[in-house]
C-alpha cells in the first residue's frame, strides 16, 4: 500500500461501485431470467463435464495423454459451472453487499476456471505438436508427466486467480480502480487481458505450423500410397477436435478479454459496464459447446456417453427394483 492513503478492506462493495461509478444495477424481470437460463446452463456445463471425466476414466481407449489433458479441460469447465453459480447469486444488487473478501473468491473462481481452460488448451496444442512431427496419434508422454503437467496447470490456475488478492488491487489507491471490477486495479486488467490475448496468438502460430507441417506430409504421401490416407491412423482427427474447441475458446473470450483490456486502459467513452452481463453470459456458453463438441467430434466419446446413460438408468432402476422387492407384504391388504 501507497503510505499517504488507507486502505478500505473493511468497506463493502458498495462503497467501491460508487467511488468508481460502476453501475451494476439489474432489473428485476431480467436478473430473474439470467438466473433461470444461467442455472439450466450450469446444470449441463456440470453434468456433461462430469460425463466427460467418466468416459475417459471408464474407457481404456482413452488412457492416453491427449484424453487425460481432456478430461482435465473439462474438470476447468466442471470448475466454471460452480463459479458462474456462485456469480449468477452474487450479483446484481447482492454484489453490493459483497464483502472485499466474498468479492475476491467469486473472481477468484472465475479467474482460476479461465487460467485453468487456457493452460490445459496449450498444454493440449504442444502435445499435439509433439504427435504430429512423429506422425502418430498420440505422443509418447509418459504417465507420470501428464500428471506433473496436470499439476503445473492447476498451480498456475490457482495462482493466477490469487494474484489479486495477494496485493496486485486498488483497496489503497481508488484512483488506481476499474469499473468492471471495482477492487482491482487497471494494470492488473492489462496484463490479465494482454497475457491472455498473447497465449491465443502463440495456440493459434501451433496449430497454422500443425496444418501446414501435415498438408505437406499428406501430399508427400498421397503418391506413395494405394488409396487414401487412413485418417484414423493419423493425429488429423484429434487434430480436427482440438482445433473446433480452440476455435470456439477464442470466439466465446476474445470479446471480454478486449473489454476488458479497454476499461484497463481507462477508456472512458467505451461503456464497458453495458457489455458486461452479455460477454458473461457467452462465456457460460463456450463451457456449454464443449462437451457437445467431444461428443459429435468423436464418436468413440459419444458411445461412451450413451453406454454411461444406459449404465445411470439401469443402476436406477434396479435401485427402484430391489427396494420394491425388499418392501414386507402386507397380508391384511
Amino acid at each position: 500500500c501507497l503510505p499517504n492513503s488507507s486502505c478500505h478492506y473493511n468497506e463493502s462493495m458498495s462503497f467501491f461501485y460508487n467511488k468508481n461509478g460502476g453501475d451494476d444495477k439489474w432489473d428485476s424481470a431480467q436478473l430473474i431470467l439470467v438466473q433461470v437460463v444461467g442455472s439450466l446452463f450450469c446444470c449441463f456445463i456440470l453434468v456433461s463435464n462430469a460425463m466427460v471425466i467418466a468416459a475417459v476414466v471408464t474407457n481404456k481407449r482413452f488412457h492416453y495423454p491427449f484424453y487425460y489433458l481432456l478430461a482435465n479441460l473439462a474438470a476447468s469447465d466442471f470448475l466454471a459451472g460452480i463459479a458462474y453459480v456462485y456469480l449468477m447469486f452474487n450479483t446484481g444488487p447482492v454484489s453490493r453487499k459483497l464483502t472485499v473478501r466474498g468479492y475476491f473468491i467469486r473472481q477468484g473462481l472465475l479467474d482460476i476456471s479461465l487460467s485453468a481452460s487456457l493452460a490445459n488448451l496449450l498444454v493440449i496444442a504442444l502435445e499435439r505438436y509433439i504427435s504430429v512431427m512423429n506422425w502418430k496419434v498420440h505422443s509418447n508422454l509418459t504417465k507420470r508427466r501428464v500428471t506433473l503437467l496436470i499439476v503445473l496447470v492447476w498451480a498456475i490456475s490457482i495462482f493466477m486467480g490469487a494474484v489479486p488478492s495477494l496485493g496486485w488491487n486498488c483497496i489503497c489507491d481508488l484512483d488506481r480502480c476499474s469499473q468492471l471490477a471495482p477492487i482491482f486495479s487497471r494494470s492488473y486488467l492489462i496484463f490479465w487481458s494482454v497475457s491472455n490475448l498473447v497465449v491465443f496468438l502463440v495456440m493459434v502460430a501451433i496449430y497454422m505450423r500443425i496444418y501446414t507441417y501435415v498438408k505437406k506430409k499428406t501430399s508427400v504421401l498421397m503418391p506413395h500410397t494405394s488409396g487414401s490416407i487412413n485418417r484414423k491412423r493419423t493425429p488429423i482427427k484429434l487434430i480436427k477436435t482440438v482445433m473446433v474447441v480452440l476455435g470456439a475458446f477464442v470466439f466465446c473470450w476474445t470479446p471480454g478479454l478486449v473489454v476488458l483490456l479497454l476499461d484497463g486502459l481507462n477508456c472512458q467513452r467505451c461503456n464497458v459496464m453495458k457489455l458486461k452481463r452479455w460477454l458473461l453470459l457467452l462465456a457460460v456458453l463456450n463451457s456449454v459447446m464443449n462437451p457437445c463438441i467431444y461428443s459429435y467430434k468423436d464418436e468413440e466419446m459419444w458411445t461412451t456417453f450413451k453406454n454411461l446413460m444406459r449404465c445411470i438408468g439401469n443402476g436406477t432402476r434396479r435401485q427402484r427394483s430391489t427396494k420394491a422387492n425388499s418392501r414386507p407384504n402386507n397380508h391384511n391388504s
